[in-house]
């Protein structure tokens, strides 16, 4: 978790790999001396043809199908923090929900404008074909037809810079295991919004100076004010609002959204439970803990058997239900559809990683579904007492 949502060209690196062409990828494979690396031109040539590569999401886990709906949301009452000129905050959020499997139709990974926005900001002088990006299979459809009854709502929070449908595969996932989810765009943090108007909005804040505490605050933010907006009455801001518990509210982030739940968590009293993957905790948690909310840290290993400094102080100080899981063999992005990415286009893995990509978002589903299943369903899980001879990568902090 060291802080690679801090410093853009590492980030950028991991997404060179999948999207630039086989040829390119020796020279992307190691990073520069100053640990980013330098721009890589992006040519075309297995990528020039987009029938040529069809990426797809591994299939939900659970028992339903699952539905994908998109809201804007428009926060009178808060000016955007980033671009106050831009007037009230304005948010994308996609909604992810249990349904009737075979109803509604393919919903897109992403937007065009989305997706070109991305490999333009990540690959100067890109010319790999948009559509390989926005054309990712995914396993939710739109106009679905929900299930009914009532479900626990998950907020999910991607990493800074990356665009919320990074984090698609655990959304669906979550879906169809019995949850609603909230997939949270933070606008002018990610490499481009697509709004209704059909503008794509750009990443302000990228490569400019920030306070990160402020960012995690921002984002814990943005998360309070959708679920005021889900969970308002007499009219909430989702037609099928009717399907949230109110009373059963969580959170997951990667990254950036990792450690916002850390203030997402002290200031809304209704989010029971957070979720932090491989993300540099820029609000620590205070002494005083978090009011003995359960909360579950999974992470990539640093080197030398060294740690995050965030993590030892706030795992201290945590007053409830918690644990700390490092995967072996993984990275910062083995926690994100990047992976998949990568071995969707047959390329070889980010420099370090051992795991394949199906056993990183195997273990990243199964352990963040098992966290919300306990501590929202109040479903016993042995998979969270501690390590076990089938999933041997996974080690329990002490």
């Amino acid at each position: 978790m060291r802080r690679l949502r801090v410093t853009v060209g590492a980030a950028a690196l991991l997404l060179a790999l999948p999207l630039s062409v086989a040829a390119a990828v020796p020279a992307l494979a190691a990073p520069s001396p100053s640990g980013s690396a330098a721009p890589a031109p992006a040519t075309a040539s297995a990528t020039s043809d987009p029938a040529a590569v069809r990426i797809e999401l591994p299939r939900p886990t659970g028992p339903y199908g699952v539905g994908r709906e998109i809201l804007h949301l428009v926060d009178r009452n808060r000016p955007d923090p980033w671009v106050p000129s831009a007037g009230s905050r304005q948010l994308m959020v996609s909604m992810y929900y249990p349904a009737h499997a075979g109803t509604g139709g393919p919903a897109p990974y992403m937007t065009a404008g989305a997706a070109r926005a991305m490999l333009d900001y990540r690959l100067p002088g890109n010319t790999v074909p948009t559509e390989v990006l926005a054309g990712v299979r995914t396993w939710s459809a739109t106009g679905a037809r929900p299930q009914g009854g009532h479900y626990p709502l998950v907020v999910l929070s991607p990493g800074f810079v990356d665009a919320r449908t990074a984090v698609t595969g655990l959304a669906e996932d979550l879906a169809g295991r019995g949850y609603v989810v909230a997939l949270v765009d933070h606008t002018y943090e990610n490499t481009g919004t697509t709004f209704p108007d059909g503008r794509t909005l750009p990443c302000v804040m990228c490569g400019r100076p920030k306070d990160w505490g402020q960012v995690d605050e921002s984002r814990a933010k943005d998360v309070s004010f959708v679920i005021d907006r889900l969970t308002s009455r007499p009219h909430p801001a989702w037609r099928y609002a009717r399907m949230i518990d109110r009373d059963r509210i969580g959170m997951a982030g990667h990254s950036a959204g990792g450690a916002a739940t850390v203030p997402a968590l002290l200031t809304d009293d209704r989010i029971r439970a957070g979720v932090n993957l491989d993300g540099t905790m820029d609000v620590l948690v205070p002494a005083t803990g978090i009011g003995g909310k359960p909360f579950l840290m999974i992470g990539h290993p640093l080197g030398g058997g060294a740690e995050d400094e965030s993590w030892e102080t706030s795992w201290s100080r945590l007053d409830g239900w918690k644990r700390w899981l490092t995967v072996e063999g993984t990275d910062h992005r083995s926690f994100t559809d990047f992976p998949v990415l990568v071995d969707g286009l047959g390329l070889p893995p980010a420099l370090g990683t051992t795991i394949a990509s199906g056993r990183a978002v195997d273990l990243t589903r199964r352990y963040v579904g098992a966290f919300f299943d306990l501590q929202l369903k109040g479903i016993e899980q042995p998979l969270l007492d501690g390590p076990n001879a089938a999933d041997p990568e996974v080690l329990f902090h002490p």
